[in-house]
């Protein structure tokens, strides 16, 4: 099984190194970024699964960037808000983030709260794409729009062929009038 891949985004150096050093004895394949720039440019560079980001750093919201950029990559990380300021949940949440981690924190529960969110978030992914696999199954947009272009075909066809067929009988009651003429010439 290949390492799972953690991106840390924090300014402060040693909380930076010390988190990398704790999440790699614990088998994580960890980038580090000190700065939301750095960050977002390397979520788009590399795939990871997880994003974990420091609130502030160069601006107030330069974490809510790291989040923004994380929850429009196209691989869909887990993301997680470290801060040593904690938020009401419903803030963290409103601004994208799965998880809040507030710093400092024991490592046996910081290891903890990351293989318990990798794992909701894996289990989230399965869901959707599952969701996404039988979707086209359960209700096909494109069938109906299908089904109804052959029977507009075939409902113009039927008007044109009630014509022709009052057109031949149109032609029918000609002929009989043709016909009379013709008895009057041979009379």
């Amino acid at each position: 099984m290949a390492k799972r891949r953690i991106l840390l985004v924090d300014d402060e150096v040693t909380v930076l190194l010390t988190m990398k050093a704790v999440l790699e004895i614990s088998g994580y394949d960890v980038d580090t970024a000190a700065s939301a720039r750095e960050g977002k440019s390397k979520i788009k560079l590399r795939e990871y699964q997880m994003v974990i980001t420091d609130m502030r750093m160069e601006s107030d919201a330069a974490g809510h960037e790291v989040i923004q950029a994380a929850r429009t990559a196209p691989y869909h990380p887990a993301v997680a808000l470290l801060t040593a300021f904690p938020l009401a949940d419903e803030d963290w949440q409103d601004m994208g983030a799965d998880k809040m981690l507030v710093k400092p924190m024991h490592t046996r529960q910081l290891i903890q709260q990351i293989e318990k969110l990798m794992e909701k978030h894996a289990a989230k992914l399965a869901r959707l794409a599952g969701a996404a696999a039988a979707s086209p199954l359960a209700t096909p947009p494109a069938a109906p729009k299908a089904a109804s272009k052959p029977a507009a075909k075939k409902a113009a066809k039927k008007p044109v062929a009630k014509p022709a067929k009052k057109a031949a009988s149109t032609s029918a009651a000609k002929r009989p009038s043709k016909s009379a003429s013709q008895k009057s010439k041979k009379r």
